[in-house]
């Protein structure tokens, strides 16, 4: 046993195996529903990233890669997650890498998830969903799940499935797995380009009038579907949102 990242005395990431896995299950009814994920342990490894440790999380499904910047004694964390592609560095000029450090100073852990089969939706709710028990089990009380394009709707899913996910962030989102969007319950923030030419801002503007408040919707005049075109505006809106979701006051 060690002190764990979120502080207390928990198991050390680089031996993280619960006594009792939490069991990730779709909702009954669902075309998922026959789906489960358990974590059977992890170990984690020097990351490529300055401050930050890649783990692999041992599930009954296969290993998931993650990226993870503990911060230590805090309860917070954001998940990202990338498109039907893959990839966890993030659109508008790696921003889940950028948005690394300014979090980490501001008392928030970031975990990048790497998907076991890109592309898969069920596959890729069911990874974001097995990064929540991770974090769960390392202590963390809330976090903020940030996805791009194919990712958008996976996070979206994925907070309907978890009480963990205490807010969610959707980029240039699908419309494809938000048909239950108004059962989330919880603050939505939608991003999109206006000259997105790969999935159009309509999604977006569909999604978000289907949601329940709270929830916003932000079009970035000019940028395309990577959101290259507005990077700093994306990184300035991601800071600001996730610090107020899951930050900690400068008096506590």
């Amino acid at each position: 046993m060690t002190t764990d990242p979120f502080g207390g005395n928990g198991p050390d990431p680089k031996d993280f195996d619960p006594a009792h896995p939490p069991e990730q299950q779709a909702p009954p009814g669902d075309a998922e529903a026959d789906l489960e994920l358990s974590i059977r342990g992890a170990r984690a490894r020097e990351g490529s990233e300055s401050g930050e440790m890649t783990v692999d999380l041992n599930t009954t499904r296969g290993v998931i890669e993650m990226h993870f910047r503990p911060c230590e004694g805090k309860t917070g964390a954001a998940i990202f997650i990338g498109g039907a592609g893959g990839g966890v560095d993030g659109p508008a000029d790696r921003v889940y890498v950028r948005l690394g450090d300014s979090l980490s100073e501001r008392g928030i852990s970031t975990l990048r998830v790497s998907y076991r089969e890109a592309g898969e939706f069920q596959e890729c709710v069911l990874d974001t969903l097995a990064a929540c028990s991770f974090l769960k089990g390392l202590g963390a009380s809330k976090v903020v799940v940030v996805g791009h394009s194919f990712g958008g709707a996976v996070a979206i899913k994925a907070a309907e499935l978890s009480p963990l996910v205490g807010a969610v962030v959707a980029m240039s989102s699908q419309r494809f797995g938000t048909h239950d969007v108004e059962k989330l319950d919880r603050p939505l923030l939608l991003i999109h380009g206006s000259k997105d030419d790969v999935l159009d801002k309509a999604a977006s503007e569909d999604i978000h009038s289907r949601a329940k408040d709270p929830k916003q919707l932000v079009i970035l005049e000019g940028a395309g579907h990577g959101l290259a075109e507005a990077a700093d505006d994306v990184f300035n809106i991601l800071q600001d949102f996730i610090g107020r979701q899951v930050g900690v006051s400068e008096d506590s």
